[in-house]
């Protein structure tokens, strides 16, 4: 940086913050670092008590901090996202609609190791709403090596580092298994419990059917909601290793491929995703219907955004796939999932 008449600044950048005080009313920076001084600063400038200011020199092969915030953005806007413009060497990215939060971790990582810049995001594999901060990203310095913000374009490639998945209208079949449920012993209290999560994440219920526990009647049940169009299918109950609970041989023998049949999340061991042909077929564990969060919760939404989860994806929910229970939820802003 190098000194200057105030008078001569008209189009330098600031090298630090310009602090204005006015006894009992303000004491807050009237002009921040980095900002390009205009012909209409100058009088506020000298007000303050400035009559030099420390700028920036241009220097070959050395970036200001907006324009390395601006090649940030590049790396890491993706699909379905808006960023705000430059300020003080920081852009942020929105959710440009509903949907599901993707993001390159690997990427992400080696960018930040590098030290001088900072990508700070939500948790990837969660709901956003349009509107949604996404990400921060800046650079620390006031200016950097124009060499390192060009190996940050090597590391990430032409695949940016975060997008956002559109949810999708979805068609959804349930099918509600229990003899007791379909002699009328006890009440549904699983199926409305369903059907208004799958309506939060925008999806068209199209009804459901009582099986019973009979696992050739689940399994007809499952083949004729597929056939009618539906998209996702749903089976509630009977997914324990009780001798009487038949909803996972069904499921098996109606689709072409399981997934995972228990995973590392409580409440919520004994969830099961397969999938006929492109089709998930689901078979959701009691706990569902009554408790307030569960694996249900994780993974529908990554279901909703189209994304065919393998069984790596279930593995990898064990560290934060414990539910507190808190007596007030706070859910998505908590440690469940993440």
């Amino acid at each position: 940086m190098k000194l200057i008449r105030t008078e001569d600044a008209v189009g330098s950048v600031l090298c630090h913050d310009i602090t204005q005080i006015i006894p009992g009313v303000v004491k807050d920076a009237v002009f921040r670092k980095g900002h390009v001084v205009t012909e209409e600063d100058i009088p506020v400038l000298l007000s303050v008590g400035k009559e030099h200011l420390y700028v920036w020199e241009a220097q070959e092969g050395m970036l200001h901090e907006n324009d390395a915030a601006e090649i940030l953005r590049q790396v890491c806007q993706g699909a379905n996202m808006t960023a705000s413009e430059p300020k003080e060497g920081k852009i942020e990215l929105m959710a440009q609609c509903d949907g599901l939060l993707k993001l390159n971790r690997e990427k992400l990582n080696r960018v930040n190791a590098m030290g001088q810049m900072v990508l700070a995001s939500r948790h990837g594999d969660f709901p956003v709403k349009k509107g949604d901060k996404i990400a921060g990203m800046r650079v620390v310095p006031l200016v950097i090596e124009e060499e390192k913000m060009n190996r940050v374009k090597e590391i990430c490639g032409d695949e940016p580092i975060f997008c956002v998945l559109p949810f999708r209208r979805m068609k959804a079949g349930i099918v509600t298994t229990g003899n007791e449920v379909l002699s009328g012993r006890i009440r549904d209290q699983f199926t409305p419990a369903v059907v208004k999560k799958l309506e939060e994440a925008g999806m068209d219920v199209m009804g459901n059917v009582l099986t019973g526990d009979d696992p050739e009647k689940v399994s007809g049940a499952i083949r004729k909601w597929l056939d009618q169009g539906a998209e996702m299918v749903v089976c509630t109950g009977g997914m324990s290793v009780d001798p009487d609970d038949r909803t996972p041989l069904a499921i098996r023998n109606a689709t072409d491929t399981v997934i995972t049949y228990g995973a590392p999340v409580l409440p919520g061991a004994m969830f099961m995703l397969a999938y006929a042909g492109g089709a998930p077929v689901v078979g959701l564990p009691g706990c569902v219907m009554y408790a307030r969060r569960t694996i249900f919760d994780l993974v529908l939404p990554r279901l909703a955004a189209g994304e065919r989860l393998k069984a790596a994806d279930f593995t990898e929910m064990g560290e934060g796939g414990l539910c507190l229970n808190c007596e007030v939820c706070t859910y998505p802003n908590c440690g469940f999932g993440k």
